[in-house]
C-alpha cells in the first residue's frame, strides 16, 4: 500500500499557541475494539497498545514534575501554560487507562505491564533528582511530539480500521501532544538549560520509548496467541510491522530519525519543527461543531487562567 503524506504549507509563526484543556468521554466498547488497528498489522498494532499501557506512567511523571517546577517559575504566562500541560496530560492518563482496561479484556497483558511499569517508576524514574526528572519530562515530550507529527502527516493510517473510538483516541492524543510540545522544553530551558543534562533526559526517554516499549510489544502477540510462534502468516506480519515502525521511508521512527536526533542540536527548540498549520487543520477536522470526529466525545474545554 502506498502512503499518502499530508504536506501543508509551513507557518512563520513562532509564538506559543492558545491551548485549551479538553475533557473527553469515549465510553469504549470492548466488543468493537480492533487489535489490528494500525494498518491491519498485528505486531505494529501491539506496539501502540503497549505504548498506551506504559505512557500512562510517563504522563504521571510529567504531571508530577510539572507541578513541582511550576511553583519555581516567575513568568506567569509560562505558569499558565504549565497548567495546560498538566490538565491535558491528566486527561490523557485517565482516558488511556480506560482504554487499557478494554485491552485487558482482549488478553493483552495489561496487569503484568502495569505491575512492571509501576515498579520501574517507583524504584527508578520517580527517585531521580528533580533536575533529571525535568530533563526527562522534556525528553518524553520530544518523542511524543515526533510521533504526533508523523501521525498528522499520515492521516490515512488511522482509517484502515472501523474502530472509531480507538481512532478518536489516537487522533485526539496526537493533536494535544503537538499543541503542548514546547511547554516542557521551555520550562527546562528556563529553570536549568544544561545541555549535558538535556542529552541525559533524551537518552533515557529514547531507551524507554524506542527500545523497551517495542520489546514489550513483541511479547504481546505471543502471550495472546502462543500459536503465532508456529504461524508463517505471523512471521510475515513481523517483517511488515518492523518496516511500519522502523523502516526508513514510511516507518514511524525510521522516517522520523532526523527529527528525533535534532533534539541533540545545542540550539534546538521544538517549534523549529513548525506544526501550527497541521494543528489548525486537525482542530477543524476533529472539533468542527457538526462534523468533527472528536465532537461526539468532547464534554467541554476551557482555557486555564493566569495564576496569581
Amino acid at each position: 500500500m502506498s502512503a499518502t503524506v499530508i504536506n501543508l504549507p509551513l507557518s512563520t509563526a513562532r509564538l506559543p499557541l492558545d491551548v485549551p484543556v479538553r475533557h473527553m468521554t469515549f465510553d469504549f466498547d470492548p466488543e468493537r475494539a480492533d487489535d489490528r488497528f494500525y494498518l491491519r498489522a498485528e505486531l505494529a498494532s501491539a506496539y501502540f497498545e503497549a505504548l498506551s499501557i506504559f505512557l500512562t506512567f510517563g504522563e504521571d511523571l510529567v504531571i508530577d514534575t510539572a507541578r513541582h517546577h511550576r511553583d519555581l517559575l516567575t513568568n506567569q504566562e509560562l505558569k499558565r501554560r504549565v497548567t495546560v500541560l498538566i490538565g491535558q496530560e491528566a486527561i490523557h492518563s485517565r482516558v488511556h487507562n480506560e482504554w487499557n482496561d478494554v485491552l485487558a479484556r482482549h488478553k493483552f497483558p495489561v496487569p503484568l505491564y502495569r505491575f512492571l511499569g509501576g515498579k520501574v517508576f517507583e524504584y527508578g524514574f520517580n527517585r531521580f533528582p528533580q533536575p533529571l526528572k525535568l530533563s526527562m519530562m522534556a525528553g518524553i515530550e520530544h518523542f511524543t511530539a515526533v510521533l504526533a507529527e508523523f501521525m498528522m502527516k499520515h492521516e490515512e493510517n488511522f482509517f484502515q480500521s472501523d474502530d472509531e473510538k480507538q481512532r478518536a483516541l489516537w487522533m485526539w492524543h496526537m493533536l494535544e501532544e503537538s499543541e503542548h510540545k514546547d511547554i516542557a522544553y521551555d520550562v527546562y530551558q528556563t529553570l536549568n538549560g544544561s545541555y549535558p543534562l538535556r542529552v541525559a533526559g533524551f537518552l533515557i526517554a529514547a531507551i524507554t520509548i524506542v527500545a523497551l516499549v517495542p520489546f514489550a510489544a513483541t511479547l504481546i502477540p505471543v502471550i495472546r496467541r502462543p500459536a503465532n510462534l508456529l504461524s508463517p502468516d505471523y512471521w510475515r506480519d513481523v517483517k511488515r510491522s518492523a518496516a511500519l515502525l522502523f523502516g526508513g521511508r514510511n516507518g514511524v521512527y525510521g522516517s522520523s530519525m532526523a527529527h528525533i536526533l535534532d533534539y541533540l542540536r545545542p540550539d534546538f527548540h521544538p517549534n523549529d519543527h513548525d506544526t501550527s498549520n497541521y494543528i489548525a487543520y486537525y482542530r477543524q477536522r476533529l472539533l468542527h461543531p457538526v462534523h468533527g470526529l472528536l465532537t461526539p466525545y468532547l464534554d467541554r474545554e476551557f482555557m486555564p487562567a493566569l495564576r496569581a
